[in-house]
């Protein structure tokens, strides 16, 4: 089933996310096409109702026109090259989504790039991770009104109740969407140092973590989707000590960063909380050893030497 502005669906790059959104399309009763360049993600997707294809050409010869690619690939080269294929493969009328973490400053390009061919670009920053599948997906739209206005059956599809906005001209989706994570990072900082207060505390070991976690999603005002998923973390291991506290990040805190700086927005939470993820990463600080060495040095407190020199 086609959509009222007649669009048909095909989701590229079959990923956690893009399996996802997949199935819920299908679930929703769209038709929709796959494709993924490992054809077994494509294989699994054809056994639950999608139409599969197994390249890029073969896709927009498939799919009937005119066409809605949703783009679910890493943010940068991976989803430049794909964007650069379809345009010259795909036809008038055809639209491009890119539903990865992107830089907003990217998309403003794009649009232009894909107008001046005859296709259509709309960005949207996506949220709900994994659970968006059974949830719906939290999907924050940018570009051209009448390409969102076109599409917008499919977004109905995928977020739930009131789950998904129009934010305005192309790159109004992702920087959404990077504010959003900017605030993401601060929240799972404040968790983290939190619970770690309490566990470190003589009364960490009298109550469980997963029981904290679980009575403050009960009328406390820091009740959250993110305090939910870490009860049900405690509960599988309360003293986590099977994870390395080994933090990446996909670029989005680093960019809202700089836009901080550039429109003079005090950020000091979202920094440190970037930053701690960058302390996370380091097997020693080097500037913890300066600290330690200059305690020493004027105090004489004392050093603890490392055991391998």
């Amino acid at each position: 089933m086609a959509g009222s502005g007649g669009l048909n669906p095909a989701v590229v790059g079959l990923g956690r996310m893009g399996r996802g959104i997949a199935r819920r399309l299908l679930s929703q009763g769209i038709e929709v096409w796959v494709y993924n360049r490992t054809p077994q993600k494509t294989e699994t997707l054809v056994s639950e109702g999608a139409h599969g294809v197994y390249s890029l050409e073969e896709l927009v010869k498939t799919v009937p026109s005119p066409r809605l690619f949703w783009l679910m690939l890493p943010a940068g080269e991976v989803t430049d090259r794909h964007i650069e294929e379809l345009s010259r493969l795909g036809g008038e009328g055809d639209i491009i989504i890119d539903g990865a973490n992107s830089y907003y400053k990217d998309d403003i390009l794009r649009e232009k790039d894909l107008e001046e061919r005859g296709l259509g670009y709309l960005d949207v920053g996506v949220s709900g991770g994994v659970w968006g599948e059974k949830e719906g997906f939290c999907l924050m739209v940018g570009g051209k009104r009448a390409l969102y206005e076109k599409a917008e059956y499919v977004f109905k599809a995928l977020a739930p109740k009131d789950g998904y906005l129009y934010c305005g001209p192309a790159g109004a989706g992702h920087f959404v969407k990077m504010v959003h994570n900017a605030i993401e990072y601060a929240l799972m900082e404040a968790y983290a140092e939190g619970f770690e207060l309490l566990w470190r505390s003589p009364y960490g070991r009298g109550v469980r973590m997963a029981d904290v976690a679980a009575l403050w999603q009960r009328g406390s005002v820091i009740r959250s989707w993110l305090l939910e998923l870490l009860e049900r973390v405690f509960r599988r291991e309360n003293d986590l000590s099977s994870i390395r506290g080994y933090v990446e990040d996909s670029g989005e805190g680093r960019w809202a960063i700089k836009e901080a700086i550039d429109l003079d927005v005090p950020f000091e939470g979202i920094a440190y909380s970037l930053f701690r993820r960058f302390r996370s990463r380091q097997e020693e600080s080097f500037a913890e050893k300066i600290l330690a060495a200059l305690r020493a040095e004027f105090g004489g407190h004392r050093v603890f030497k490392d055991e391998k020199t």
